[in-house]
C-alpha cells in the first residue's frame, strides 16, 4: 500500500519544481544586445536591453547589474533602433589593439571594428547607459 508513495513522491517533486508554463512565456525578450570586446586592456563589457526597457550591464570584472531605461532613455533607444542597419561582419584586423562592437537586433547579429554610421546612434546610447548604471561592487 506504501509503495504508491515512492513512485508519487518524486513526480509531484518534479511537478513542483518546474517553472510554470505561463513565466516563461512571459519573459521579456531580448530588444538589443552590444558587446564591446578587446583592446590591450582587454574590454569585456555587455549591455541587453529587453523589450520591457529593463537592462542588463556586465563588465569583465565586478557585478551583473539589472536596471530599468527611464522613459526617455527607452524612446531616444528606440529611435535610434528605427535607423539600425546591422548589415555583416567585417573581418577581424590584424594586430592587437583594436575594439570589437558585436551588435544583435531583430534576429540579425554582426561583429564589426570600426563604427558604421547607423551604429554610432545606438551603441553610443548603451555606453552612456553602461556608464551611468554599471556600478563596480
Amino acid at each position: 500500500m506504501s509503495n504508491w508513495r515512492f513512485l508519487l513522491l518524486p513526480a509531484l517533486l518534479l511537478a513542483l519544481a518546474a517553472p510554470p508554463a505561463e513565466a516563461a512565456a512571459t519573459r521579456p525578450k531580448v530588444l538589443v544586445d552590444l558587446r564591446e570586446e578587446g583592446g590591450f586592456a582587454g574590454l569585456k563589457d555587455r549591455v541587453t536591453v529587453y523589450t520591457d526597457g529593463c537592462a542588463r550591464f556586465s563588465r569583465r570584472t565586478g557585478p551583473v547589474v539589472r536596471r530599468c531605461l527611464t522613459r526617455a532613455e527607452l524612446r531616444g533607444l528606440r529611435g535610434a533602433l528605427g535607423h539600425l542597419q546591422v548589415g555583416g561582419s567585417e573581418p577581424q584586423p590584424q594586430g592587437a589593439d583594436f575594439l570589437a562592437y558585436t551588435l544583435s537586433y531583430k534576429g540579425h547579429r554582426a561583429t564589426r571594428y570600426r563604427l558604421p554610421e547607423t551604429w554610432q546612434p545606438v551603441v553610443g546610447r548603451l555606453e552612456k547607459a553602461l556608464t551611468k548604471y554599471w556600478k563596480a561592487g
